[in-house]
């Protein structure tokens, strides 16, 4: 993945309050994405788009309630209903050793720890406990538990996943 391919980080759902804030489902765990001062491009369903400010952030149950600099009443927020957040990726800080975001694994070569090509990540999702590879090989389909006992190593040069598969998986 290009360095400045521009990512997906979240979707607004809706307002909060009189105040401007919007209601964000974020496609991050990390608050930290929405940094007072970041600067976020907001895409419209119209398609139009639009760089925002973050003025303020805060962690609401399972949304974040984020108002941006120079919105200050409900009237304007509504407008941005339905609005995708996009950052790029060279705008992301590097992930910590053993961790990857999504976008950087799909399209990899994934591998059994005897060199068997069982296809390409496709997709990825979570199930609470832990994050799901979705690996394709033409018309076969195999999930893929992201676990450190199954995801051996993620090699980037080698554009390629390696897993040791407990029995059955397959």
């Amino acid at each position: 993945m290009d360095k400045d391919d521009t990512l997906l980080i979240g979707k607004i759902v809706g307002v909060h309050g009189m105040k401007g804030y919007l209601k964000v489902y974020s496609f991050d765990e990390s608050i930290d994405l929405f940094a007072p001062g970041r600067q976020i491009r907001l895409k419209k369903s119209s398609g139009t788009v639009s760089t925002f400010t973050v003025k303020d952030v805060q962690s609401y149950k399972n949304v974040l309630r984020i108002v941006f600099e120079g919105m200050s009443d409900r009237t304007a927020a509504e407008t941005l209903i339905g609005s995708e957040l996009l950052l790029k990726r060279s705008e992301l800080p590097e992930p910590e050793e053993g961790e990857w975001y999504w976008c950087d694994l799909i399209g990899l070569a994934v591998h059994d720890i005897d060199g068997t090509y069982l296809g390409h990540v496709e997709n990825l999702f979570e199930t609470g406990s832990n994050d799901v590879l979705v690996v394709k090989h033409g018309d076969e389909e195999v999930l893929i538990p992201v676990t450190e006992s199954i995801v051996c190593d993620v090699d980037f040069d080698e554009q390629k996943i390696s897993v040791d598969l407990p029995e059955g998986l397959l």
